[in-house]
């Protein structure tokens, strides 16, 4: 029997009639392929994923999809009716992964207004920028964003709805509601499919965030992306799965604020029909025991929290068994840890994926075997997605010859909102999306990136990708974590300087006769710190190098 390639059960999975046929279409003026059977707007998807199965678990709360719908209608309700809210209009979303962010979220979108995701984690003067940039008009905070808000000066004139409130003079989301107690439908007002349905802030290497404005055909392409490489998977395989023990279920454990959780986890759950079990924070112990109780048999998060789970699963007497698939993303994992996924639980397999939330969180993904033969590697291209490499010139590059990633389709954001200047640096010819990774394909299309642009140290004229030194620091089996920078250098201009998380402190010679087996000379590390402690990241997972890097230059100059 001839084995059937992926290229070959994507075009079965794609063709005329099939759930997944792709035709030619377009979104926002550029050409791109559209799935025909696609939901026309989030507010049809939600409208369609309407059932008494399980949905939302958080602590004693439990509702299924169809008393979610209706509470995200009444919230609606509370936004179209009593706060004037219209399509088009940007309503700011601030809070931990409670119930209501996902309500809020579903509400703001099925009317035709704009989600706008705030970083939780942002201080006072970054809300105030978030909320002045995007013109929000309606505010939705828990407690600690409302503490946050109130430090803003001079105050924001923004009308503030309070979600599970300590005390405050703002109104509770809870009594808006409860005079629409008897709504189960959403309001008449409703998006086009290109609308913009979420604004996304996203941090670049210099100055304020920009806004990533994403409309619903985006989303949704990116949504149904996913299921057809979940379907695409299944096709590959010798024979048929067996029937699954338990019902889906997924573990929420990053934020909703983020592309990971708000369109990999909720929204891809929300489709598939999957429970959704959301931690308030993370905590590993927890997590294991949520995944006992409740039969969780998924979880998407970057590598520092997959990590801390395979630590846990190893000493933990919990019975994970029922976790099927650990995903990853934004973090690429040590090759160790892919390793150590399918060896520390019974049945689950490893995967991940790059994408970007200019990308709605797809663009490559990589899973099972495949993964476990190319730990480096993060994926092939999606179905409804183009990649290319190009040298500084703008031509493509060879095979494993690493340039800078191009992208573009159906789910490439729109553009940076109120920033012309970025969309300029950012698009070529108005469809190809710089990524900013220096990366190279494979033969097979296997994406491997190799660095981002700008994260290069450059010592006595020699480019050093700090993401090879990472990659060769991270194969040591007592470090966990790595962070490679430049540190300024008389001599040289630029040294290697690293901050590492080790289970034991590491000797130089020790660490040096380890990498000189793996990388030339100079691309050691002439500056190691060492900590027995995870390294500081931002929420959605990525490590902050750039404070890394500022906490070594003052240790050199101290």
């Amino acid at each position: 029997m001839v084995e059937k390639t992926r290229a070959q059960a994507v075009a079965e999975l794609t063709a005329a009639g099939q759930p997944f046929e792709l035709i030619a279409g377009s979104v926002f003026g550029r050409d791109c392929l559209r799935f025909k059977t696609a939901p026309a707007t989030l507010r049809d998807l939600f409208a369609d994923a309407r059932s008494d199965a399980p949905f939302i678990v958080y602590g004693d709360t439990r509702l299924s999809f169809a008393e979610t719908y209706a509470a995200a209608a009444q919230v609606a309700s509370v936004l179209v009716n009593d706060y004037s809210i219209e399509r088009g209009d940007r309503v700011a979303i601030s809070m931990r992964n409670y119930p209501e962010w996902i309500l809020s979220f579903m509400a703001v979108t099925a009317v035709g207004g704009i989600a706008v995701a705030m970083n939780a984690l942002w201080r006072p003067d970054e809300m105030a920028f978030g909320l002045s940039d995007s013109g929000a008009k309606v505010l939705l905070a828990d407690q600690e964003r409302l503490d946050r808000f109130a430090d803003i000066t001079p105050a924001l004139d923004i009308q503030v709805i309070a979600v599970r409130p300590d005390a405050t003079e703002h109104p509770n989301l809870a009594d808006l509601v409860s005079a629409y107690a008897e709504v189960t439908e959403m309001p008449a007002q409703q998006p086009d499919p290109e609308d913009d349905a979420t604004l996304m802030y996203t941090s670049g290497s210099t100055g304020n965030p920009k806004g990533v404005a994403s409309c619903h055909i985006n989303i949704i392409s990116a949504l149904m992306s996913w299921e057809l490489d979940q379907t695409t998977a299944i096709a590959l395989l010798d024979e048929p799965p067996a029937e699954p023990e338990h019902p889906p279920a997924t573990l929420l454990a990053v934020p909703l604020f983020h592309a990971t959780g708000s369109l990999a986890v909720f929204l891809a759950s929300y489709r598939h029909q999957r429970k959704l079990v959301s931690m308030y924070k993370w905590d590993p112990a927890q997590a294991a025991e949520l995944i006992e109780v409740e039969k969780i048999t998924s979880f998407i998060a970057p590598a520092a929290m997959t990590g801390d789970l395979v630590l846990e699963a190893n000493r933990s007497e919990r019975d994970l068994s029922s976790l099927l698939s650990v995903g990853g993303g934004g973090a690429p994992r040590a090759p160790d840890q892919v390793r150590n996924i399918e060896q520390s639980f019974a049945k689950a397999m490893p995967g991940t994926g790059w994408g970007m939330t200019e990308t709605n969180a797809i663009g490559t993904g990589i899973g099972g075997q495949d993964y476990l033969d190319r730990p480096a590697s993060s994926g092939r291209c999606s179905a409804v997605l183009e990649l290319k490499v190009v040298d500084e010139d703008g031509n493509e590059c060879p095979t494993h010859a690493p340039g800078e990633l191009l992208v573009r389709g159906t789910s490439i954001f729109r553009g940076y909102w109120n920033r012309p200047d970025a969309n300029a640096e950012t698009f070529i010819d108005g469809h190809w999306m710089r990524t900013g990774d220096v990366a190279y394909l494979d033969e097979e299309g296997f994406l491997f990136i190799v660095d981002r642009i700008k994260d290069l140290v450059i010592r006595g004229g020699e480019n050093i990708g700090c993401g090879e030194v990472e990659a060769a620091l991270l194969e040591h089996p007592s470090v966990h974590e790595a962070s490679v920078y430049a540190v300024p250098d008389e001599r040289l201009g630029e040294e290697v300087g690293t901050t590492l998380y080790t289970e034991r402190q590491l000797s130089e010679g020790e660490l040096r006769e380890f990498l000189s087996e793996r990388l030339a000379k100079f691309k050691i590390p002439a500056y190691v710190w060492q900590q027995q402690e995870p390294l500081p990241r931002t929420a959605s997972g990525k490590i902050l190098k750039r404070e890394l890097r500022e906490q070594a230059t003052a240790r050199m100059h101290g």
